[in-house]
């Protein structure tokens, strides 16, 4: 699978705490769980390393670690047959998910 040009940019990038912080901001659409779309955005868009300081604010500010998908998975049964997920997993796991 071969990325986007815009996408290929991005990879990789490391994220300052302001930047990480913006996500918590994404607003889910339809029947979304707002959470599990903060959550997944932030999958799709950070390296491990930044999605592990969002994971921590994002518990920090009071959002769900265990929200749901429509299909009534969490975020963490979501990804957790990725294959370059572990760190990902991990960052989850450490902050409570399930």
């Amino acid at each position: 699978m071969s990325l986007k040009k815009d996408k290929q940019k991005g990879l990789g990038e490391h994220f300052d705490d302001a930047r990480i912080k913006t996500f918590l901001d994404y607003e889910a659409y339809g029947d979304i769980n707002p959470d599990f779309h903060r959550l997944e955005r932030a999958y799709r868009g950070m390296i491990a390393e930044n999605f592990a300081t969002f994971v921590q604010f994002f518990v920090e500010a009071g959002f769900d670690i265990n929200a749901k998908s429509q299909e009534g998975l969490s975020f963490l049964q979501t990804i957790k047959n990725h294959r370059q997920a572990d760190d990902y997993i991990t960052a989850l796991v450490t902050h409570g998910a399930e």
